[in-house]
């Protein structure tokens, strides 16, 4: 009889020996395939998961957003499976004579976790018919058969097969990787080439009129692979949230990655197949532990955006607790994300005539967002102090402070001031873009040569009412006057840096000197027109502005102020959901965790908090 196998000692022996149980692994969703009334998958995903330090966990193909919600909340990354064609009605297209065999069991569900997962900032790896549903889920185009596609240009070698008999762990063709790419990085990475070395290789591939023989040395030391392939359909359109990564020599697009700033990538081939496929497991498994950390620091610091214009979009029927296409800022968006609070303005043109009642406009849009929190209550709520903020972080509950941008509100009187007061704003924004009978505006005519003699009155009641001074907007000689005229410190909800961009709203250099030594502080905003003269503003960008802010002001007088729905928003901050990125690129500067908190709130909170102390 054979002998009994103990493995209750081996248990104790590896579990058990010692505290805690495990390592800390990033969890790696999997979708699975579906057939013969299984779920089922191929033992390479889930084993190369795990040879890259993963902890790999199947996903059953089901369209219930709860689940699938639920289920993302617990992974770290997701792994989109190959399997059967897409069902092009999907597309609101007809199935063409050479269309394969759908899964009609997979496709809805795939779509569904693809765009929820995108939404989440959630680590992506889009594998053979995965790639293929990143393109369907996020503004692609899937050819159903590749022989629609026009052909390319002839080149020496046989045709590709792109439906390869040859078994799954053979190579059969190469394809060329894009310099720069996260492919490019994966592979130098992998095989230790420096980049001179690669340099080399991508200027003899460039050389080259095409693959040959001479050349696949190079490519075989990063620039490209030799890969599998069992496809027929194949993305043909990218989208704009992608570009292509990876071509075969027939023109066939082999690999994309996200155009912004997202961890998402996907390959037409099979590397869980292949010898040299695991690091781009590796890719993902660093990416999604990145993705936790960040995760975790928002569980533990506090998220202030001090400046959105959320309410301009109220007369067009909004929805704040729909996840509404209108909207940067609401309740889906901020759990997306993990944004505790937000400030929200009344913004008043400084057009609006008096006789269209400024303080009327005003106290209607406060009813509005009073109404709003009245009605999605357990999720989000009014905040007046910092101490209201972390009440409701430690409740599970979002936040919102009320401000004003434009004194206009205020029609002349500090008693429509004490009125605002009561209803609970933090901060006003002294103008806009114009002079108004407080001070001159950066895009102002110098009516008063800076603060007029009702706007020191209006100061000084702010500092007594405890209530901040926002110079956001407020021109050069209006900045020099208000920080001399407030007993408190002062703050910039939204501006950036005039020596990284000459727009006469952002500050200069000796402005945010002057700032910091009164104890205020300077929170930049994601307006392109703000970040860069010329061209497209990106996250790059604003992490410029970020640097250089620290750089001049220090670490306790610095922060973010999006601007969002008031033109507000750049790639790889395009809304509160990818405001992650903003935490992930501080952890890359290695940040610790004390100064993260204080770059997302926490130093504009010391200045609101020492405000309102005055007031006591």
């Amino acid at each position: 009889m054979a002998d009994r196998f103990d493995w209750q000692s081996q248990l104790v022996a590896s579990a058990y020996a010692a505290f805690p149980e495990a390592q800390h692994k990033p969890v790696i969703g999997i979708t699975g395939n579906y057939g013969e009334l299984t779920c089922k998958l191929a033992e390479g995903y889930y084993k190369s998961v795990e040879r890259a330090g993963g902890v790999p966990v199947i996903i059953p193909p089901l369209s219930d957003t709860d689940v699938i919600i639920n289920t993302l909340e617990h992974l770290d990354g997701l792994i989109l499976s190959g399997g059967a064609d897409y069902d092009p009605h999907y597309a609101g297209e007809e199935p063409c004579p050479l269309l394969g065999t759908i899964n009609e069991e997979r496709d809805l569900p795939e779509l569904f976790i693809t765009q929820l997962a995108y939404n989440r900032q959630l680590p992506i790896l889009g594998i053979c018919r995965g790639i293929q549903t990143l393109a369907m889920a996020l503004g692609g185009h899937v050819c159903q058969d590749i022989s629609d596609l026009p052909p390319a240009p002839p080149k020496e070698g046989s045709p590709i097969k792109h439906s390869q008999e040859e078994p799954r762990n053979v190579a059969t063709h190469y394809v060329t990787i894009e310099k720069d790419s996260t492919l490019y990085n994966i592979y130098r990475a992998s095989e230790h080439i420096s980049a001179h070395q690669a340099n080399e290789a991508y200027q003899a591939i460039e050389a080259s009129e095409h693959i040959s023989g001479a050349v696949a040395p190079l490519l075989g030391r990063g620039w490209g692979r030799s890969v599998n392939s069992f496809h027929h359909q194949a993305v043909d359109e990218t989208g704009p949230r992608f570009r292509v990564i990876a071509r075969s020599d027939d023109g066939i697009i082999e690999a994309m990655e996200s155009t912004e700033y997202k961890s998402i990538l996907g390959v037409q081939w099979h590397p869980e197949c292949l010898d040299d496929g695991l690091p781009i497991f590796q890719w993902l498994i660093g990416e999604a532990r990145q993705y936790r950390q960040t995760c975790d620091v928002h569980q533990r610091v506090l998220t202030l955006d001090t400046h959105c214009d959320t309410p301009m979009f109220f007369p067009e029927n909004v929805d704040f607790g729909s996840r509404d296409p209108k909207l940067l800022v609401d309740l889906h968006k901020m759990t997306e994300g993990h944004q505790d609070a937000t400030i929200m303005v009344a913004y008043l043109p400084q057009t609006m005539p008096l006789a269209d009642h400024p303080k009327q406009y005003t106290d209607q849009i406060f009813d509005k967002i009073e109404a709003i929190v009245a009605k999605h209550s357990p999720y989000i709520g009014i905040a007046r102090t910092p101490d209201d903020l972390w009440m409701h972080k430690h409740q599970g509950k979002k936040s919102i402070m009320l401000g004003i941008e434009n004194g206009h509100a205020l029609e002349g009187s500090l008693d429509n001031l004490r009125h605002f007061a009561q209803r609970g704003i933090v901060y006003m924004t002294l103008c806009h873009n114009g002079d108004n009978d407080i001070c001159d505006s950066a895009r102002g005519e110098h009516t008063h040569n800076g603060v007029s003699a009702f706007g020191r009155e209006v100061i000084k009641e702010m500092n007594r009412l405890g209530i901040m001074v926002d110079l956001s907007h407020a021109g050069e000689k209006s900045f020099y006057d208000a920080l001399e005229l407030s007993k408190t410190p002062i703050v910039c909800s939204h501006s950036s840096c005039r020596a990284l961009c000459d727009h006469p709203r952002n500050l200069t250099d000796d402005q945010m000197r002057a700032l910091a030594q009164k104890g205020g502080v300077m929170q930049v905003t994601l307006y392109h027109g703000f970040l860069v003269k010329d061209g497209e503003a990106t996250l790059d960008d604003a992490m410029r502005h970020l640097d250089h802010a620290i750089e001049v002001m220090g670490i306790d007088h610095v922060g973010l102020g999006t601007d969002f729905d008031g033109d507000g928003g750049i790639r790889g901050l395009a809304s509160s959901a990818e405001l992650l990125n903003y935490t992930r690129e501080l952890l890359k500067r290695k940040y610790s965790e004390a100064d993260i908190q204080k770059l997302w709130g926490g130093n504009f909170l010391r200045v609101m908090r020492e405000v309102q102390n005055n007031n006591r």
